[in-house]
């Protein structure tokens, strides 16, 4: 019975690719019901997955709609400056070195006392920053002096004055606790923080992205801002450490001012600077591979998704009534066209008068796809969605009796060549999957085992042979198990194995900053997460992420309303954006780091509940959120200080723009998924709460999403709690089992496709993850417990030595020494049989 599950899946295949030719040629009478469903699908997203998206698009989301009166203020600030100091000129024409020179003079005005003017002049930076777009007549030109003019800050020292007036304002314990006794904090409340984190943000953002035109000196000033980020030069801890603790400050609600969007934004793109993005990461562990004398990688998957093309979504419950209806229609008109042929009216009749009725009646009585057992009770009842996309259409069905003609092409030759042939994965096999594997079979033929022994095959039948052979072929070795193995090592022979030499990477850096408040780092990423979801109802004790987008003045006509509503919209999203990425970062350059940096994180992510509300998060309209157009293309920077601004009008703000979908939001979806897996990847008690929050209905709804990356990521998801789903749902959902099998990698020995009543017990979800919290905690005492001595001490092995010293005791206890001695030895008994059984 599980063999024939699994082998129906790829013929599955080629039913559906034949389905419309061959019931074309079944009957004419039912084309359109194929394009009825067909018109109902979502199309393909022309969607490519990064690390960020545009960098006008990156820069715009910076500012709220909300913001854009402070464009003109930042720019009158400038100009009332600049016109006292250089007359008659502009900025775009001094000279390199008349540039420098007033920016020294800016530098020098921020360490005024007085805030006000302090504020003036960080306002006239920012206008700097951002382009003087006064001086510039398109959108490229100001990008242009943009970048010019941050590599010029930069290497004036810029960032590091705005370094300390943003700990100052951290710091300003008057600011916080005047915005806690306020009722409803608005954008005036965090001004000064806005203009320095927005100006930090603009630096960051702007020297990170690299360009072709960029010359040898910006070059170098990249490389030495990155290591300056990286590297524990502020207060002894990296930046992102001072941002992690404006996040967790602002959660606690000790400074509910702080702007959380543009903190959030800053810190994901100082550890995308300096850790890295996704090329760069598959190029280290690339690197990290060669060290370790590995294997390399089986493919580029960055190449390998990318080259992906997205599968038809599962039907909709509308399109399976409609379905079904049509179904019952398409027999009756089968019947009568029986009946006509064998009167012999029928012109069908006349080429094939029977060769239907045979397959008919073989159909009605050996039907592959019939649940005749009606006592199975493997289905999940609850699961609402077990039968969304349905069984397969009758007409198909005839082409498992029937051979099919030969297939059309799937693609067109054009487009065929840059698409690997047959599965896009190479399939991967543990050490741990081969000993099992052998355990088993000489089990079998043998009756006895030998451990983790991979050699010795002596006993064993010829196939057993070419079976492990194929399992080696295909073994791969990952950089985390030689660091779990190197681990243990480190831990039962310190002294032979001697000191670890730890490589000062940013990632490690980073991790020893985060340590010690990690878990508040992670609770209160995911309160941010939570308050921003869609999905998320307002309560009266959840934090408020909308301090820097609401007005001081609530809106009053209709028209305000609207354009607040698709800001603060807009300003979720962009949350949801940053947190996702970030999160995301951190997972993938621990893991390169350490396997047990990764684990520790993993375990507080889930510890705070990470996994259910990530499937919160999914149990929406899904379509409806990719495809939302919360945005206003005219109010976006810097269209919008370059531009005469057109009028608003209702309608133009319902139209929004014309983009097939929205960027930010299928990216944080993807990061989310991503995150996900690698949450439960190998976490037995952890798929098993994939199943026990009844994830399978709320991912199948994601993969209407027709985006290949996406749908990746979800069916890995399924694939992995398959097995617990129960045969009942496997056999209602063989569409989406088909495409598992098309898209996701391959373990040669996993049985994902049926469940195992050994694999599909309930495990013991405490004693596993605190086995995996037991090796956390090993490894970080023995590689980050300062408290330890790097030389192990003498120990004194003579009794009278040991007796004979003095033992400080506390002033009092020869009050209490003879309640001690009757308390702690006279009334204890001892066990003298168990003390010489020990011995």
């Amino acid at each position: 019975m599980q063999q024939s599950d699994d082998m129906e899946v790829p013929a599955l295949n080629d039913l559906n690719y034949n389905s419309d030719r061959l019931k074309a040629q079944a009957q004419e009478g039912l084309r359109n019901q194929k394009d009825s469903e067909g018109s109902m699908e979502s199309p393909n997203l022309e969607f490519e997955y990064g690390d960020t998206d545009s960098l006008t698009t990156e820069l715009s989301e910076l500012y709220s709609y909300t913001e854009e009166p402070e464009f003109s203020l930042n720019r009158d600030y400038f100009e009332e400056d600049f016109r006292t100091h250089v007359k008659g000129r502009r900025w775009v024409e001094l000279s390199t070195e008349e540039q420098r020179t007033y920016i020294m003079r800016l530098l020098d005005a921020l360490e005024v006392t007085d805030r006000d003017k302090r504020l003036k002049v960080a306002r006239a930076i920012l206008y700097l920053a951002q382009g003087v777009f006064d001086e510039c007549d398109t959108e490229t030109d100001v990008l242009y002096w943009s970048r010019h003019n941050v590599f010029l800050l930069y290497d004036m020292g810029i960032f590091t004055a705005l370094l300390e007036l943003l700990s100052m304002e951290i710091d300003n314990n008057q600011a916080c606790s005047s915005a806690v006794r306020k009722p409803a904090i608005s954008l005036a409340d965090s001004t000064e923080l806005r203009v320095l984190l927005s100006i930090m943000y603009l630096m960051v953002e702007t020297i990170r992205v690299e360009m072709e035109e960029d010359g040898p000196e910006w070059r170098t000033a990249r490389e030495a801002f990155k290591i300056e980020l990286g590297s524990p030069l502020y207060n002894g801890e990296p930046f992102a450490l001072l941002l992690f603790t404006m996040v967790t400050k602002f959660c606690s609600m000790s400074a509910p001012h702080f702007p959380m969007k543009k903190v959030l934004l800053l810190l994901w793109k100082t550890l995308l600077f300096t850790l890295g993005g996704f090329e760069e990461l598959q190029d280290m562990k690339v690197e990290a591979r060669r060290r370790l004398s590995l294997p390399p990688l089986p493919e580029d998957s960055i190449k390998v998704v990318r080259s992906m093309r997205a599968a038809s979504p599962p039907a909709s419950a509308m399109e399976l009534i409609e379905q079904q209806q049509q179904q019952k229609r398409g027999r009756r008109s089968r019947r009568s066209a029986f009946v006509d042929s064998l009167e012999g009216d029928s012109p069908f009749a006349r080429k094939q008068p029977l060769v239907k009725q045979d397959s008919l009646d073989t159909y009605n009585e050996r039907d592959p796809f019939k649940n005749d057992d009606a006592r199975d009770e493997d289905e999940d009842g609850d699961d609402v969605d077990s039968g969304i996309e349905g069984e397969v259409d009758p007409l198909d069905r005839d082409v498992i009796i029937q051979p099919p003609p030969p297939p059309p092409p799937l693609r067109p030759p054009s487009e065929r060549v840059s698409f690997p042939k047959g599965l896009p994965w190479a399939p991967k096999v543990r050490e741990k999957d081969i000993e099992q594997f052998l355990e088993t079979s000489r089990n079998k033929f043998i009756g006895f085992t030998l451990g983790n022994d991979t050699e010795t095959l002596v006993g064993l039948p010829r196939p057993i042979h070419e079976s492990v052979k194929t399992l080696k072929q295909h073994k791969y070795v990952s950089i985390a198990e030689v660091q779990i193995k190197r681990e243990d090592e480190l831990q039962q022979c310190p002294m032979t194995m001697g000191e670890e030499q730890v490589e000062e990477a940013p990632a490690e850096v980073l991790y020893v900053g985060m340590l010690p408040s990690l878990s508040q780092y992670v609770i209160a990423l995911l309160k941010l997460l939570l308050a921003a979801a869609p999905t998320s109802k307002a309560k009266t004790d959840s934090i408020n992420i909308l301090a820097d987008v609401l007005p001081e003045e609530m809106p009053i006509t209709v028209l305000q309303s609207m354009k607040l509503g698709i800001d603060v919209n807009r300003h979720k999203e962009i949350i949801v954006k940053a947190i996702s990425a970030l999160l995301l970062l951190l997972l993938k350059h621990f893991k390169l780091n350490h396997i047990y940096q990764f684990e520790y994180v993993s375990q507080h992510l889930v510890f705070a509940n990470c996994i259910p509300l990530i499937l919160k998060f999914f149990n929406q309209n899904i379509m409806s959120y990719i495809s939302a157009k919360n945005s206003i293309c005219v109010l976006d920077f810097p269209h919008c200080v370059v531009h005469e601004m057109p009028e608003l009008t209702a309608e133009s703000l319902e139209a929004g723009d014309s983009n097939q979908f929205c960027w930010r939001n299928l990216f944080s979806c993807i990061n989310l998924l991503r995150i996900l897996n690698k949450l439960t990847k190998w976490k037995h008690s952890r798929t098993m709460m994939l199943v026990v929050f009844k994830s399978a209905p709320i991912l199948k709804r994601a993969l209407k999403v027709k985006q290949a990356m996406m749908q990746l990521y979800v069916l890995k998801l399924l694939k992995i709690q398959t097995k617990y789903l129960g045969r009942q749902w496997r056999k209602s959902n063989m569409k989406t089992m088909s495409a598992i099998y098309q898209k996701v990698r391959h373990r040669l020995n996993d049985d994902w496709a049926y469940g195992n009543d050994i694999d599909a017990r309930p495990w013991d979800f405490q004693a596993e993850e605190c086995a995996l919290r037991e090796s956390i905690e090993k490894f970080n005492a023995r590689r980050y417990d300062r408290n330890q001595s790097g030389e192990f001490a003498p120990v004194d092995n003579c009794l009278q030595s040991v007796l004979g010293q003095r033992v400080e005791l506390p002033e009092d206890f020869h009050y209490s020494y003879e309640m001690w001695l009757e308390r702690e030895v006279f009334s204890q008994p001892i066990q003298w049989e168990g003390l010489l059984q020990a011995q």
